[in-house]
């Protein structure tokens, strides 16, 4: 039995190395990358071409167009910052996002319109290249993000680890089973 130590303000040395290492432990976490794949309610972005409204906006676009309940904001912030970064590097590009979000923005702010309202809105400009743009970088950098791959389902590389055959092949929980008539021919 563990003997109270005879001065109150000592401690034994198993509880001062289990308290440092979970202050160091909680260091590591929270100042290395993995931090950023935690889930979180907070988050911030800092933008250089778009405003905040226009993030916000913009925000709200790319949920509108790849809705996902169980995806943080997090995930859509990344692509944010994408589509901020090449507004940075391309003056047209820049133009042609103020312009469609303050379009988006023209009947009061977008973001604060029900869903049914956005994706009305969003239906009327979606044969714009602003549209287009804003589509096809929604898809490719939201789905690259570590928390959709992994509210997908996709659990990274394989080819290291001998493929997918016998390594999550047919592991998908979301989607349904096919009809066995389309499942093809089984080779045993």
């Amino acid at each position: 039995m563990e003997q109270p130590s005879p001065l109150p303000w000592l401690i034994d040395r198993r509880r001062f190395l289990q308290n440092v290492t979970g202050v160091i432990t909680g260091v590591l976490v929270a100042g290395s990358p993995l931090a950023l794949l935690a889930p979180s309610r907070s988050w911030a972005i800092e933008l250089g071409s778009l405003s905040s409204d226009e993030g916000t906006t913009l925000m709200a676009m790319l949920r509108s167009l790849a809705p996902h309940d169980h995806l943080e904001d997090a995930a859509y912030a990344m692509v944010v910052k994408g589509i901020d970064r090449k507004a940075g590097q391309d003056q047209a590009l820049r133009t042609m996002l103020k312009d469609g979000l303050s379009q988006l923005n023209a009947d009061g702010p977008f973001a604060g319109q029900d869903e049914d309202r956005r994706v009305a809105l969003l239906r009327r400009i979606e044969a714009t290249p602003f549209f287009q743009s804003v589509r096809v970088d929604n898809l490719m950098m939201l789905y690259d993000t570590p928390q959709a791959a992994a509210l997908c389902g996709y659990e990274g590389e394989v080819f290291s680890k001998g493929g997918y055959l016998y390594r999550g092949f047919n592991d998908l929980k979301w989607l349904p089973d096919p009809p066995l008539a389309d499942a093809g021919p089984l080779d045993l």
